[in-house]
């Protein structure tokens, strides 16, 4: 898969809610009713981050819940590109990106979210074909005003910015004209998964999913 086609289906996964979840799910046992929970609020793209020993078996919970589309963030290698297809994940995530990540993810036929964080990583990865890339960490990077001057010059890249972003800062970041989607964990409290307050998290994402963009 190249580039380009990567970000075909980035964009398509982009455009299927405001929000992305980013979710650190330490109990695979919770993780299909909390994709249930998330999908039936109307956020079916889900990004399970690659930080804990759950995350692997929670994609495989969650690729087999109807209506939602799992993928694995915090790819870092390309033997994180492997286990993340194999377990079920259909696009991929990374808080930056690097030949031999790249690489993987295009023998591996799976979409990647790119990070970047400066103009010249956009345009790094805009030379190799990504035209959809995540901005990461946002807020840290110089947040929504940041975003929207490198959009003015590389105006054909659109984002899925991630990292510090939350209910007060959100639609700073979907008014952007380069901006398709966020992604962002207050959508699933850890104290709510937890407790298994799957109503309480499918409401908060019905509030996401609502969001203009």
């Amino acid at each position: 898969m190249t580039p380009a086609e990567q970000s075909r289906h980035a964009a398509d996964i982009c455009a299927l809610a405001p929000v992305v979840p980013v979710l650190v799910i330490d109990d695979a046992g919770k993780a299909a009713d909390l994709a249930r929970a998330l999908v039936a609020g109307g956020l079916p793209a889900l990004e399970v981050t690659l930080r804990t020993p759950a995350a692997l078996d929670a994609i495989r919970a969650m690729a087999e819940v109807p209506g939602g589309v799992v993928g694995a963030g915090t790819l870092l290698t390309p033997e994180d590109v492997k286990a993340a297809k194999a377990a079920g994940a259909r696009f991929g995530v990374s808080p930056g990106a690097t030949d031999r990540l790249l690489a993987a993810c295009a023998e591996e036929d799976l979409p990647l979210l790119p990070g970047a964080a400066t103009a010249t990583e956009v345009m790094a990865l805009l030379e190799k074909g990504y035209t959809v890339q995540k901005f990461f960490p946002a807020e840290a990077s110089g947040g929504a005003k940041a975003l929207a001057a490198i959009g003015a010059p590389i105006p054909q890249v659109r984002f899925c910015p991630t990292g510090g972003i939350g209910p007060s800062n959100v639609l700073d970041y979907l008014s952007l004209t380069n901006v398709l989607c966020v992604g962002g964990s207050w959508v699933a409290p850890k104290e709510m998964v937890v407790a298994g307050d799957w109503a309480g998290i499918e409401a908060l994402a019905r509030k996401a999913a609502a969001l203009a963009r």
